[in-house]
């Protein structure tokens, strides 16, 4: 498969470190190397801001977009490569952010609070078993006042194959401890290659005081 060649949907939903690392070798989908429209529209807005983490960030378009706006950039991804080839663009672009080889579900251990987390997605790959303790993770790792941006598929987005559909209902249930909805709007996810853009949701969430050791 050459470098240019997008890497074709598959109906199998990666598990591992090594099924993430395969996907980078090929450029996938959602590779369009820029930030997603979406999260473009939210910097342009002054909606990203404090100490940014980009999780589950690929090749780091939107920890690199939070550092072009002078912020305090990470971004993690459980794919080695992936996390080489953002580190190859920050130098290339002179920007400095830090990217790290790391679990989205072991956010905790990095012992920090962020601001601003921003999910392109990450949400739409993990399954019903990961979902609470993803956003556990998240929780543990943001400030109070603090917001999440989460860009997912959408169940408007016809067909099977390509992540798992997300239903609004679902992005509020997941969310109903320790944050507030603030928007779930309609949007698109741009690809590589000739799929065009995909339906997706981007819902935003703030950190909120809540009942027992979550807060």
């Amino acid at each position: 498969m050459s470098e240019r060649e997008p890497m074709r949907p598959r109906l199998w939903r990666p598990r591992r470190p090594e099924d993430f690392d395969a996907l980078y070798e090929g450029r996938p989908p959602w590779d369009i190397g820029r930030p997603q429209p979406a999260f473009q529209a939210l910097a342009d807005a002054g909606t990203i801001g404090g100490r940014v983490l980009d999780v589950g960030c690929g090749t780091g378009e939107h920890a690199l977009l939070a550092a072009r706006l002078g912020l305090e950039a990470t971004g993690i991804d459980v794919a080695a490569a992936a996390i080489e080839a953002a580190r190859v663009k920050a130098a290339e672009r002179g920007l400095a952010v830090r990217f790290l080889v790391w679990d989205a579900l072991a956010l905790a251990g990095l012992g920090e609070r962020f601001d601003t987390m921003l999910d392109s997605g990450l949400f739409h790959v993990m399954d019903d078993h990961d979902r609470p303790a993803y956003v556990a993770a998240l929780t543990a790792a943001t400030e109070v006042g603090g917001r999440c941006h989460v860009l997912c598929f959408s169940d408007r987005q016809p067909g099977m194959l390509g992540p798992r559909r997300v239903t609004q209902d679902e992005l509020r249930a997941s969310f109903a401890r320790g944050w507030r909805v603030e928007a779930i709007e309609a949007t698109t996810i741009d690809t590589f290659g000739d799929y065009g853009p995909v339906q997706a949701w981007l819902a935003t969430f703030t950190r909120v005081e809540a009942a027992g050791p979550m807060a």
